[in-house]
This record gives C-alpha cells, sequence and structure tokens, in this order.
C-alpha cells in the first residue's frame, strides 16, 4: 500500500478520461473501451513481470500497456492516428503493440489473446528466455472456447502462461451471474490441473501478492494459474454505451470501493497527508495533459502506409 501505487493507478485514470475527452470531440475515432475503475490489476501485476515476459492484453488494454511501461505520448498519439504512434497510427484502440515494452498487443477477438499467449509459453521451452507469458480477458471470455482450449494445453503441458480474468461483472451488456452456472470463475481452473485464486482486483496490493506467486510458479516449471480478478468498471461497456442495463445506484454505490477512493482512504488512515495524496493525482494529469498536447500536435500517419507490417 504506497503512494506510488496511487500515482500508478491515477496515471491510468487521467489516461483514459482524456481518452473519452478525445473521443467525444472526434479527435479520435472507433470504437474504444475505458478501464476506468479496473486500475488496480495492471498496476499489481506490472511490478512482478521481468523485461522477457510476454503480456497479452483485451481491447480494454490501455491501462495494462501504461502499467507494463508503454509511454502516454507515443500510446496517445497511437489512439490518434499520429505518425508519432507507437505504430506509426495503424493500430488504434484495440489493436496496438509495443513489443520492445513487453506488451504484446490487444485483440479485438473475445478471449483470443489466450491461445496466443499459450504460443509464446510454449516457444519459451525452446528459446531459453524463461519467459513467462501473461493472458488479460474478461468474464465473458471463459466462455470462449479458445479459452478452454489454451487452458487445457497449458496444463496438460504446464507451460509458464498466467491467465488473468478481470471479473467486472458484466460480460459487455449481460451480467456474469445469468450467463453461467457458478458464477465463481476461478474454480474452472481445477480440472485442467492448475491453481486457481478469487482475488479483490480493486486492491493492487493483493493483486500483486497474487500475481507474483503465479508469475514466480509459472517461472519455476511449475506450470500455470488462473486469477480472477474481482473488480467493476465505473462507465460504459464502450464509449456511448446507455447502460440502461445497469440498475439504479449502481455506479453510485461502486464509488464507495473503487480502487484510487480505496487506497487514498487507506493511506490517509495510515497518516500520508492529504498534500501528498493530492500531488499524486496532480502529477499524473499533468503528464496526461502534456502528452495529449504533444500528440495532438504531431502529423497525422500517412495513409499510403497503412498495409505495412501486414501479413496473410
Amino acid at each position: 500500500m504506497t503512494v506510488d501505487d496511487l500515482h500508478a493507478m491515477w496515471r491510468i485514470r487521467a489516461f483514459e478520461e482524456k481518452v473519452r475527452e478525445l473521443r467525444v470531440a472526434g479527435d479520435i475515432v472507433g470504437s474504444v473501451h475505458l478501464c476506468i475503475g479496473q486500475e488496480a490489476g495492471p498496476v499489481g501485476t506490472g511490478p512482478v513481470l521481468a523485461p522477457q515476459d510476454a503480456l497479452f492484453a483485451t481491447y480494454r488494454g490501455h491501462g495494462w500497456a501504461l502499467a507494463r511501461g508503454v509511454p502516454a505520448e507515443p500510446l496517445l498519439a497511437e489512439l490518434l492516428g499520429r505518425a508519432t504512434g507507437i505504430n506509426g497510427g495503424r493500430g488504434g484502440s484495440a489493436y496496438f503493440t509495443a513489443p520492445e515494452h513487453g506488451f504484446w498487443g490487444e485483440n479485438s477477438i473475445v478471449g483470443a489473446g489466450a491461445p496466443i499467449a499459450v504460443g509464446a509459453a510454449l516457444a519459451a521451452r525452446t528459446d531459453d528466455s524463461g519467459r513467462v507469458a501473461v493472458t488479460v480477458f474478461g468474464d465473458g471470455a471463459l466462455n470462449q472456447g479458445s479459452v478452454h482450449e489454451a487452458l487445457n494445453m497449458a496444463g496438460a503441458f504446464k507451460l509458464p502462461v498466467v491467465f488473468v480474468c478481470e471479473n467486472n461483472r458484466y460480460s459487455e451488456l449481460t451480467p456474469i451471474a445469468d450467463m453461467v452456472a457458478d458464477p465463481e470463475l476461478w474454480r474452472r481452473a481445477a480440472p485442467y490441473g492448475m491453481p486457481g485464486h478469487r482475488v479483490d482486483g480493486n486492491d493492487p496490493a493483493q493483486v500483486r501478492a497474487a500475481a507474483a506467486e503465479a508469475v514466480d510458479r509459472a517461472r519455476g516449471g511449475a506450470g500455470p494459474t488462473l486469477l480472477e480478478l474481482m473488480t467493476e468498471r465505473l462507465v460504459g461497456h464502450y464509449i456511448g454505451d446507455a447502460e440502461q442495463y445497469r440498475p439504479a445506484g449502481e455506479v453510485e454505490r461502486a464509488l464507495t470501493r473503487e480502487p484510487i477512493a480505496r487506497l487514498r482512504a487507506a493511506l490517509a488512515a495510515t497518516g500520508v497527508g492529504a498534500a501528498e495524496l493530492d500531488a499524486a493525482e496532480s502529477r499524473a494529469r499533468a503528464e496526461i495533459d502534456r502528452a495529449a498536447e504533444a500528440a495532438l500536435a504531431a502529423p497525422a500517419a500517412d495513409p499510403t502506409t497503412a498495409r505495412e507490417h501486414v501479413y496473410a
């Protein structure tokens, strides 16, 4: 429980709020999914990964990229379709990748990152990299056949992969409890021969402890782990989601237990002063404001380069 964690979560929150502002203004185009309210997962997991480890995120991956070390300015430039973007403006919000930072991309197909991560873990058996692969997906993705195939292969071959399910209680617009017989998704690990754990996904310290154990287990040759991070998103599934499916008062109640509010209150209770707590937010917002200003000033990507780096 540290002020550094608070700053890291504010950095993701400020980034996502800036993305929402730019999307509403029309500077960012296309479908955008924000992780506001889910910042503790990436902040808790990022520090336990080694440089050679490979992280595969969903289309809600901005926070995971930031936690993996992707700089804010080229990331914003990518979303804005600028030539200075992390992929030259080609990937946008749902498809960018930054392997030089150990972030091996998002995937717009639900659950598709899981089998790719299993491939990276299998390759680690032969390239002597000591790599652990981490794949992040939502609760609905655990109903995808490709995810079950990935879990089965990882368990059968004891591959160094960590499956991270961000359970924000909604599979897009439908409560996960209405879609499965047993909503405790961590229990699905046992049939595939791996441990499963349900973790408070709004507490970066608890996430870090669970992720560290899973990564160490994988790197040591003991095989995969499934982590179910219990969290809540404070915004719609996508920008423009009217959220008519959410009961009255649900978001307001979530605001009392979301990760930033919780950590700020906990730190204040230990004697951390208001000025230091406020500074964590102001530093994060100032950085993101500068990054957005620089990204907006960058030249637009050249559309004639759209087919570069495309393989079929």
